[in-house]
């Protein structure tokens, strides 16, 4: 019953929009389907003074739901707030859109996940696995480039994996990959290349990469350690 208020309440919050406005929805979800980043754009910094928080709130949206690619968002935000505020506003609205998609995803679904997990030994290994090691595996995930942020907000919903470490690892994962995305998409469209800006990016990534794996290995040597003197 929990279950089904909550998914009432959202559809509820679909209506109410659809009832002050009918329309933006329709607007909105065909703007979401062709994905076009200019007309994004136009459409963000159309709303003003408001066009920040609107575009956190798209953001957001978009991150939660899965679908578009960020990539539009995080490309128009740049074009309107500029390289360096656009990523950073686009990291912290994708940040917390995916870990409304982990909630969300987690109160929905966890428990039958966890059934299945049950009943499978390699599945549950991964899942205590997911749990000790999840933040560096999602740290790594989140820090690709162009990598499905839907599948990634699912395996970290459905594993063992606490909120605490997803939302870290998605927070600082998101940057340099963000900022790949959105300096390449920013060029591509506005005819200029800073080789300087993406340079610092990819040698940002790497050393997170190699810090995020040299932490693995030392917490895995450590754990190896307690266990051989049990």
């Amino acid at each position: 019953m929990v279950k089904a208020g909550a998914a009432l309440a959202i559809i509820l919050l679909f209506v109410i929009i659809h009832l002050i406005n009918p329309a933006f929805l329709p607007h909105m979800f065909g703007l979401l389907a062709r994905g076009d980043i200019l007309e994004t754009a136009d459409y963000i910094a159309s709303f003003g003074p408001w066009a920040v928080l609107f575009s956190f709130l798209l953001t957001l949206f978009v991150n939660a739901l899965g679908f578009p690619p960020a990539i539009i968002f995080s490309t128009a935000n740049t074009l309107i707030f500029g390289i360096f505020w656009g990523i950073v506003l686009s990291v912290v609205a994708e940040t917390v859109g995916v870990a409304i998609s982990f909630i969300l995803l987690r109160f929905f679904f966890r428990d039958a996940a966890e059934k299945i997990i049950s009943k499978n030994k390699t599945l549950s290994n991964l899942d205590k696995y997911s749990g000790k090691r999840g933040f560096v595996v999602m740290l790594i995930a989140r820090m690709v480039p162009y990598f499905p942020s839907v599948m990634l907000n699912a395996i970290g919903a459905l594993s063992a994996m606490s909120f605490r470490d997803y939302v870290i690892a998605s927070l600082v994962g998101k940057f340099p990959s963000t900022g790949i995305e959105a300096i390449i998409g920013h060029d591509a469209l506005t005819h200029q290349e800073d080789p300087t800006r993406m340079i610092l990016v990819i040698l940002f990534a790497i050393i997170l990469i190699a810090g995020a794996w040299w932490y693995e290995r030392s917490a895995a040597r450590k754990a190896a350690a307690e266990e051989h003197r049990r």
